[in-house]
C-alpha cells in the first residue's frame, strides 16, 4: 500500500529540509521530550546510509524506531528512509518506507510526503495510514513552529 499526502507550511523549503529531514534525531528531543527521550545517529553521518534510532517515551504505542537514511539530494530537498526495526513493523506491518521532498512556495514550502508500507494480515491499512499522516505532520508542524521562533536556525 502506497499513500501521498502534503503539508504546507510558513517555514522555508530548505530550513525546514534540514530540520525534519536531515537533523530531526537532534532537534526532536527538543522540541518533544514527553514523546522522544532520545535520538541518535547510530551508523555513519547522517548521510546516505547512515542509521537513526529513536527511542519514545512512556505511552507510546512502540519503544523506538530505527530508520535507514537510503537516499538524501540536498540540492533538490528530498529523502529516502526505510523503517529497519521498531515501529510496528513485524507487529502491523512487514516494511514501511517514506520519501519526502521539500519545494519552496510562495510563504513557505510545502512538504510532499509518499509512505509505502505492507500491512500484515488482519490490519486495519487506512487506520494506520492515518496515524502516520498525523505522526508526520505533527513532526512538519512542531519543527515550523521552531524555525519561526528561531529565525537563525538552520539558514
Amino acid at each position: 500500500m502506497s499513500f501521498t499526502f502534503e503539508i504546507e507550511s510558513a517555514a522555508s523549503a530548505p530550513r525546514l529540509f534540514k530540520a525534519a529531514g536531515l537533523d530531526w534525531h537532534n532537534l526532536a528531543p527538543k522540541l518533544a521530550p514527553e514523546k522522544i527521550v532520545s535520538a541518535a545517529v547510530l551508523e555513519g553521518e547522517g548521510n546516505a546510509g547512515s542509521v537513526r534510532q529513536f527511542n519514545f517515551g512512556a505511552g507510546a504505542p512502540f519503544s523506538h524506531i530505527k530508520e535507514r537514511l537510503d537516499f538524501i539530494d540536498l540540492e533538490n530537498l528530498e529523502a529516502k528512509t526505510t523503517l529497519i526495526e521498531g515501529g510496528g513493523l513485524g507487529v502491523v506491518i512487514s516494511s514501511a518506507s517514506t520519501h519526502i521532498k521539500v519545494e519552496p512556495k510562495a510563504g513557505g514550502s510545502v512538504v510532499k510526503v509518499t509512505a509505502t508500507c505492507t500491512p500484515l494480515a488482519g490490519v486495519n491499512a487506512a487506520e494506520e495510514a492515518e496515524k502516520a499522516k498525523a505522526t508526520f505532520t505533527e513532526v512538519v508542524k512542531g519543527c515550523e513552529a521552531f524555525l519561526l521562533a528561531n529565525p537563525d536556525a538552520y539558514n
